[in-house]
Protein backbone atom coordinates (compact mmCIF):
# COMPACT_ATOMS: atom_id res chain seq x y z
CA UNK A 1 0.00 0.00 0.00
CA UNK A 2 2.84 2.12 -0.10
CA UNK A 3 2.44 4.26 -3.23
CA UNK A 4 5.48 6.98 -2.54
CA UNK A 5 8.36 6.79 -5.44
CA UNK A 6 10.14 9.32 -7.33
CA UNK A 7 8.95 11.11 -10.64
CA UNK A 8 11.68 9.38 -12.77
CA UNK A 9 10.72 6.07 -10.86
CA UNK A 10 7.08 6.30 -11.94
CA UNK A 11 7.44 7.75 -15.43
CA UNK A 12 10.22 4.71 -15.91
CA UNK A 13 7.46 3.08 -18.24
CA UNK A 14 6.25 5.61 -20.26
CA UNK A 15 7.31 5.41 -24.01
CA UNK A 16 7.09 7.55 -27.11
CA UNK A 17 3.10 8.10 -28.28
CA UNK A 18 1.81 7.32 -25.35
CA UNK A 19 -1.44 9.52 -24.07
CA UNK A 20 -1.33 11.28 -20.76
CA UNK A 21 -4.11 12.93 -19.21
CA UNK A 22 -3.11 16.00 -17.18
CA UNK A 23 -5.04 17.84 -14.25
CA UNK A 24 -4.96 21.95 -13.57
CA UNK A 25 -6.87 24.89 -14.34
CA UNK A 26 -4.76 27.54 -15.91
CA UNK A 27 -1.63 27.65 -14.51
CA UNK A 28 -3.31 26.52 -10.72
CA UNK A 29 -2.56 22.99 -9.77
CA UNK A 30 -0.34 21.68 -12.24
CA UNK A 31 1.83 18.48 -11.86
CA UNK A 32 5.02 20.53 -12.78
CA UNK A 33 7.22 18.24 -11.28
CA UNK A 34 6.22 15.64 -13.11
CA UNK A 35 5.71 17.47 -16.49
CA UNK A 36 9.66 18.22 -15.88
CA UNK A 37 10.00 15.00 -15.31
CA UNK A 38 8.39 13.95 -18.59
CA UNK A 39 10.52 16.57 -20.37
CA UNK A 40 13.64 15.45 -18.90
CA UNK A 41 12.89 11.74 -19.85
CA UNK A 42 12.71 12.42 -23.46
CA UNK A 43 9.64 10.78 -24.99
CA UNK A 44 7.90 12.08 -27.87
CA UNK A 45 4.94 12.04 -29.98
CA UNK A 46 2.53 12.52 -26.52
CA UNK A 47 -1.45 12.41 -26.80
CA UNK A 48 -2.41 14.99 -24.25
CA UNK A 49 -5.37 15.63 -22.46
CA UNK A 50 -5.70 18.64 -20.81
CA UNK A 51 -7.67 21.83 -20.37
CA UNK A 52 -5.47 23.98 -21.42
CA UNK A 53 -1.78 23.57 -22.30
CA UNK A 54 -0.40 26.28 -19.72
CA UNK A 55 1.80 28.95 -21.42
CA UNK A 56 4.67 29.39 -23.60
CA UNK A 57 7.59 28.38 -20.44
CA UNK A 58 5.53 26.85 -18.31
CA UNK A 59 3.12 23.95 -17.48
CA UNK A 60 2.48 21.44 -20.44
CA UNK A 61 3.69 24.77 -22.67
CA UNK A 62 7.37 23.43 -21.98
CA UNK A 63 6.80 20.13 -23.69
CA UNK A 64 4.89 21.73 -26.12
CA UNK A 65 8.11 23.81 -26.77
CA UNK A 66 10.11 20.74 -27.60
CA UNK A 67 7.67 19.68 -29.88
CA UNK A 68 7.26 16.70 -27.63
CA UNK A 69 3.42 16.53 -28.05
CA UNK A 70 1.66 15.68 -31.07
CA UNK A 71 -2.08 15.76 -29.85
CA UNK A 72 -4.19 18.00 -27.55
CA UNK A 73 -7.61 16.98 -26.48
CA UNK A 74 -8.53 20.49 -24.08
CA UNK A 75 -11.10 23.27 -24.35
CA UNK A 76 -8.97 26.37 -24.27
CA UNK A 77 -5.46 27.28 -25.73
CA UNK A 78 -6.14 31.66 -25.39
CA UNK A 79 -2.76 32.06 -23.10
CA UNK A 80 -0.29 30.14 -25.78
CA UNK A 81 1.11 31.44 -28.59
CA UNK A 82 3.51 28.54 -29.40
CA UNK A 83 -0.04 26.08 -29.40
CA UNK A 84 -1.72 28.20 -31.73
CA UNK A 85 1.46 28.39 -34.04
CA UNK A 86 1.67 24.71 -33.81
CA UNK A 87 -1.65 24.15 -34.94
CA UNK A 88 -2.20 26.85 -37.84
CA UNK A 89 0.90 25.38 -39.17
CA UNK A 90 0.01 21.64 -38.75
CA UNK A 91 2.40 20.42 -36.84
CA UNK A 92 -0.02 20.22 -33.76
CA UNK A 93 -3.58 17.80 -33.92
CA UNK A 94 -5.59 19.35 -31.85
CA UNK A 95 -9.30 18.30 -30.61
CA UNK A 96 -11.43 21.40 -28.87
CA UNK A 97 -14.09 20.25 -26.34
CA UNK A 98 -16.61 21.77 -23.85
CA UNK A 99 -14.98 22.09 -20.96
CA UNK A 100 -18.26 20.94 -19.20
CA UNK A 101 -17.96 17.97 -21.76
CA UNK A 102 -14.32 17.45 -21.35
CA UNK A 103 -14.67 16.89 -17.42
CA UNK A 104 -17.44 14.31 -18.05
CA UNK A 105 -15.33 12.67 -20.82
CA UNK A 106 -12.70 12.08 -18.29
CA UNK A 107 -14.17 11.11 -15.70
CA UNK A 108 -16.66 8.89 -17.41
CA UNK A 109 -13.42 6.71 -18.03
CA UNK A 110 -12.51 6.53 -14.83
CA UNK A 111 -16.05 4.88 -13.92
CA UNK A 112 -15.89 2.29 -17.18
CA UNK A 113 -18.86 4.21 -19.14
CA UNK A 114 -18.08 4.31 -22.84
CA UNK A 115 -19.92 6.87 -24.09
CA UNK A 116 -22.66 9.17 -22.94
CA UNK A 117 -25.15 11.97 -24.51
CA UNK A 118 -24.83 15.48 -23.65
CA UNK A 119 -26.77 18.70 -25.33
CA UNK A 120 -23.27 20.41 -24.97
CA UNK A 121 -22.63 21.00 -28.93
CA UNK A 122 -26.20 20.37 -30.40
CA UNK A 123 -26.74 21.95 -34.04
CA UNK A 124 -23.02 23.30 -33.85
CA UNK A 125 -19.64 21.55 -35.61
CA UNK A 126 -19.36 19.48 -32.34
CA UNK A 127 -22.14 17.73 -33.50
CA UNK A 128 -22.12 18.06 -36.84
CA UNK A 129 -18.17 17.83 -37.54
CA UNK A 130 -15.74 19.45 -39.73
CA UNK A 131 -13.62 21.40 -37.00
CA UNK A 132 -10.34 21.45 -38.59
CA UNK A 133 -8.20 18.99 -36.06
CA UNK A 134 -4.45 18.91 -37.85
CA UNK A 135 -4.18 21.42 -40.88
CA UNK A 136 -1.59 20.83 -43.80
CA UNK A 137 1.21 22.62 -44.31
CA UNK A 138 -0.26 24.62 -46.80
CA UNK A 139 -3.25 25.50 -45.03
CA UNK A 140 -6.01 23.23 -45.61
CA UNK A 141 -7.86 20.73 -43.56
CA UNK A 142 -5.68 17.83 -43.53
CA UNK A 143 -7.60 16.16 -40.44
CA UNK A 144 -11.54 17.32 -39.30
CA UNK A 145 -13.82 16.18 -37.22
CA UNK A 146 -15.88 13.20 -37.88
CA UNK A 147 -20.10 13.96 -37.30
CA UNK A 148 -21.54 12.62 -34.07
CA UNK A 149 -24.59 10.44 -33.38
CA UNK A 150 -27.59 12.24 -31.73
CA UNK A 151 -30.35 11.10 -30.46
CA UNK A 152 -34.03 12.69 -28.97
CA UNK A 153 -34.93 12.36 -25.64
CA UNK A 154 -38.27 13.42 -23.80
CA UNK A 155 -38.19 15.90 -26.88
CA UNK A 156 -34.54 17.33 -26.44
CA UNK A 157 -31.71 16.75 -29.26
CA UNK A 158 -28.80 15.08 -27.48
CA UNK A 159 -24.94 14.69 -28.68
CA UNK A 160 -23.37 11.13 -28.16
CA UNK A 161 -19.60 11.94 -26.38
CA UNK A 162 -16.92 8.97 -26.14
CA UNK A 163 -14.84 8.80 -22.99
CA UNK A 164 -11.84 9.24 -22.39
CA UNK A 165 -9.10 6.80 -20.82
CA UNK A 166 -5.12 7.23 -21.45
CA UNK A 167 -2.01 5.27 -20.60
CA UNK A 168 -0.80 7.50 -17.77
CA UNK A 169 -2.73 10.67 -15.76
CA UNK A 170 0.02 13.74 -14.01
CA UNK A 171 -2.14 15.52 -11.14
CA UNK A 172 -1.00 17.62 -8.28
CA UNK A 173 -2.66 17.39 -4.75
CA UNK A 174 -2.58 19.64 -1.72
CA UNK A 175 -2.52 17.04 0.53
CA UNK A 176 -1.64 13.31 0.28
CA UNK A 177 -1.23 9.96 2.26
CA UNK A 178 1.19 7.03 0.69
CA UNK A 179 -1.87 5.03 0.09
CA UNK A 180 -2.49 7.38 -2.78
CA UNK A 181 -5.75 9.45 -0.63
CA UNK A 182 -5.72 12.78 -2.52
CA UNK A 183 -7.22 16.47 -0.85
CA UNK A 184 -7.04 19.20 -3.60
CA UNK A 185 -7.42 22.75 -2.96
CA UNK A 186 -9.68 25.83 -4.76
CA UNK A 187 -10.27 25.29 -8.33
CA UNK A 188 -7.45 22.59 -8.55
CA UNK A 189 -9.92 20.05 -7.57
CA UNK A 190 -11.68 21.56 -11.28
CA UNK A 191 -9.65 19.17 -13.48
CA UNK A 192 -7.49 17.10 -11.20
CA UNK A 193 -9.97 14.20 -10.05
CA UNK A 194 -11.36 13.75 -13.27
CA UNK A 195 -7.90 13.65 -14.59
CA UNK A 196 -6.48 11.00 -11.87
CA UNK A 197 -9.50 8.89 -12.90
CA UNK A 198 -8.81 8.46 -16.10
CA UNK A 199 -5.30 7.25 -16.11
CA UNK A 200 -4.48 3.55 -16.02
CA UNK A 201 -1.41 4.59 -14.54
CA UNK A 202 -2.17 7.77 -12.32
CA UNK A 203 0.74 9.50 -10.59
CA UNK A 204 -0.16 12.14 -8.27
CA UNK A 205 2.63 14.63 -7.02
CA UNK A 206 1.82 16.06 -3.31
CA UNK A 207 2.59 18.95 -1.24
CA UNK A 208 1.84 17.60 2.37
CA UNK A 209 2.45 14.15 2.33
CA UNK A 210 0.95 12.85 5.52
CA UNK A 211 0.59 9.51 7.34
CA UNK A 212 -2.73 7.20 6.37
CA UNK A 213 -5.84 8.01 8.93
CA UNK A 214 -4.69 11.53 9.29
CA UNK A 215 -6.99 12.50 6.21
CA UNK A 216 -10.46 12.34 7.27
CA UNK A 217 -12.50 10.09 4.79
CA UNK A 218 -15.10 12.89 4.36
CA UNK A 219 -11.80 15.45 3.09
CA UNK A 220 -10.96 13.12 0.50
CA UNK A 221 -11.61 14.06 -2.73
CA UNK A 222 -10.28 11.23 -4.43
CA UNK A 223 -9.48 8.08 -3.35
CA UNK A 224 -6.23 6.26 -3.15
CA UNK A 225 -7.77 3.31 -5.64
CA UNK A 226 -7.24 5.84 -8.23
CA UNK A 227 -3.88 6.28 -7.91
CA UNK A 228 -0.47 4.37 -8.65
CA UNK A 229 2.13 6.40 -7.62
CA UNK A 230 2.92 9.21 -5.09
CA UNK A 231 5.52 11.67 -5.15
CA UNK A 232 6.03 13.78 -2.69
CA UNK A 233 7.09 17.56 -4.26
CA UNK A 234 6.82 19.92 -0.76
CA UNK A 235 7.86 23.05 -2.07
CA UNK A 236 5.88 23.25 -5.53
CA UNK A 237 6.93 26.13 -7.66
CA UNK A 238 3.82 28.15 -9.05
CA UNK A 239 3.00 30.83 -11.13
CA UNK A 240 0.66 33.40 -12.03
CA UNK A 241 -0.98 33.24 -15.57
CA UNK A 242 -1.84 36.93 -15.42
CA UNK A 243 -0.99 39.55 -13.02
CA UNK A 244 -2.15 42.90 -12.66
CA UNK A 245 -1.05 46.07 -10.57
CA UNK A 246 -3.13 49.28 -10.01
CA UNK A 247 -0.99 52.13 -10.07
CA UNK A 248 -0.56 54.13 -6.47
CA UNK A 249 -3.19 56.65 -6.27
CA UNK A 250 -1.44 60.41 -6.14
CA UNK A 251 -1.55 61.39 -2.14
Amino acid sequence: MDKRTTAEGALSALADGASLAVGGFGLCGIPMTLIRAVERSGVQGLEVVSNNCGVDDWGLGVLLARHRIARVTGSYVGENKEFARQYLAGELEVELCPQGTLAERLRAGGCGIPAFYTPTGVGTQIAEGGIPWRYGRDGSVAVASPARETRVFQGREYVLEESITTDFALVAAARGDRHGNLVFEGTAANFNPAAAMAGRVTVAEVAELVEPGRLRPEDVHLPGVFVQHVVHAPRPDKRVEKRTVTAEAPS
